[in-house]
């Protein structure tokens, strides 16, 4: 049972999980403020439009809930959008710029072989480098 707990622990702390929970709750208010908005602002100039005559209220009344919900949607999808991508940008933000690949390491002009930066001689032939650089 321990083993299963720890398992589990491990998983709930991996990151991507984290970041979904947090994303779910930020989407779930979101999705209250947006719905607020299009009820106190959107619904009624909506429902200020010429209504259809002979009953079509209903069909109206419809319509008018459909183009709610369908702002509503777009809305909370594209402010989700942004706010994932700045949280993206930041990420990349944070991380380290790679190291530059390490310089090749020098060799003797002479056999060709790996020798210590600052030497003056090559421990292979005993050639002397310093002479062959002036």
């Amino acid at each position: 049972m321990k083993k299963f707990l720890n398992e589990f622990k491990a998983f709930a702390m991996r990151g991507n999980v984290v970041d979904m929970a947090v994303g779910v709750i930020i989407g779930g208010a979101f999705g209250k403020v947006v719905t607020a908005v299009i009820d106190i602002f959107l619904t009624p100039i909506l429902e200020a439009l010429p209504k259809m005559e002979n009953g079509g209220t209903g069909f109206a009344g419809s319509l008018i809930s459909f183009c709610a919900v369908l702002v509503e949607f777009i809305l909370t999808a594209l402010v989700l959008f942004l706010i994932i991508k700045a949280m993206n940008k930041m990420k990349d933000l944070k991380k380290k710029p790679e190291e530059a690949p390490a310089a090749p390491a020098p060799t003797c002009p002479f056999c060709l072989e790996e020798i210590k930066e600052g030497a003056t001689r090559c421990p292979h032939c005993a050639g002397d480098i310093l002479a062959y650089k002036k």
